[in-house]
């Protein structure tokens, strides 16, 4: 059903451009350099494309007048133009969303359930699910990697689409989260929508042009997590991923969490006999005397400073209601991390999230 009403409304809004007047543009770029170009149109590859094919290539994302723009997307008017790619901040942030969509797809493909929210995030991007009957684990990963790969073969282009608020209630009947999305975050009379593929997700955008430019990817870890952070909502499964434009990077990203991994606090605090963990207190550690003398001592410098300082101490519990981490905004973003318990039917979390 989706799949025909994008089909038709995508359409509808290719016929509009048609109907659109071309009028001479003039585009400027970074150095001052000024192109013409014809309003609907001309799109931000073309420009790339002009000047040379390695920054057509290259290029992940446009920016327009300060604003991120899909590189298939006409020129609308005179205006500014900059072509980002991979290095820059936005232009990791706009190839990981796209791979979160490719992610989408895969777990819509190999789950039953309802796709959530699925951003960039730091390094990288995950995809939340509901599932109510099944879970994510590790034995998963090779086949999700392997369905995306297929998405990423068959270059699926993004699509972008402009809706109205009633036509998204539509599409999106079938996905009750999406539905509260619509209903609860949209103020405005119309939103957009991504469609590669058989997915077609709620999304602002914007995205590379199409699923072959990610030449690299690999599912890192999975999760459990709630609904916006609400430990009274439903739980969900989170699937988080890597990617890159190319395979040099992501030869250098495995060598780096291999180097990581050697300088895990948790691994030499064992080797050195410093501290050790138990599932008895899961998140907690127990220290060893020679962790202790390490411990006592700094906490032993720190209280003098403090001093020195003119600072006063205060004592505060270690254990919260998870309202106030919600406020806090932890919860939202970390939750699935938090060490965390029911007390009479409240969720209450026994550690300080730093």
């Amino acid at each position: 059903d989706r799949i025909n009403l994008f089909d038709k409304l995508y359409a509808e809004y290719q016929e509009y451009l048609s109907t659109r007047e071309r009028k001479p543009i003039q585009i400027t770029l970074p150095d001052g350099k000024v192109i013409e170009g014809e309003s609907w149109t001309t799109t931000p590859f073309d420009v790339a494309s002009g000047i040379s094919a390695g920054l057509a290539q290259n290029s992940v994302i446009s920016k327009v007048n300060g604003v991120l723009w899909d590189l298939d997307r006409p020129l609308e008017g005179d205006c500014n133009i900059e072509l980002l790619n991979f290095d820059s901040r936005e232009g990791k942030e706009v190839f990981w969303h796209s791979t979160a969509h490719v992610l989408g797809e895969a777990m819509e493909r190999r789950y039953v359930g309802c796709l959530c929210y699925g951003p960039p995030i730091e390094s990288g991007f995950y995809y939340d699910m509901h599932m109510p009957e099944a879970a994510v684990c590790e034995a998963d990963y090779s086949g999700l990697e392997t369905i995306m790969k297929g998405i990423v073969k068959k270059k699926q282009p993004f699509q972008r689409l402009e809706m109205t608020k009633e036509d998204l209630l539509e599409m999106f009947k079938y996905n009750e989260f999406k539905t509260r999305i619509i209903k609860n975050k949209i103020d405005t009379p119309t939103t957009t929508v991504y469609r590669c593929g058989p997915l077609i997700d709620l999304c602002r955008g914007p995205h590379v042009r199409n699923t072959g430019k990610i030449k690299t990817l690999k599912v890192t870890k999975n999760s459990s997590t709630y609904w916006e952070g609400n430990a009274e909502a439903e739980s969900l499964q989170r699937i988080y991923g890597i990617s890159f434009p190319d395979n040099k990077l992501m030869k250098e990203w495995k060598i780096f969490q291999e180097e990581a991994a050697k300088r895990d606090h948790r691994k030499i605090g064992l080797q050195q006999e410093l501290f050790f963990f138990h599932e008895l207190s899961a998140g907690s550690c127990f220290w060893l005397p020679k962790g202790t003398i390490i411990f006592n001592t700094l906490q032993k410098w720190i209280q003098e400073e403090y001093l020195k300082r003119g600072f006063t101490e205060v004592i505060t519990p270690n254990m919260y209601n998870t309202k106030l981490w919600e406020t806090s905004g932890h919860w939202q973003h970390y939750a699935e991390n938090m060490f965390s318990f029911d007390v009479e039917k409240k969720k209450y979390s026994a550690l300080i999230p730093l």
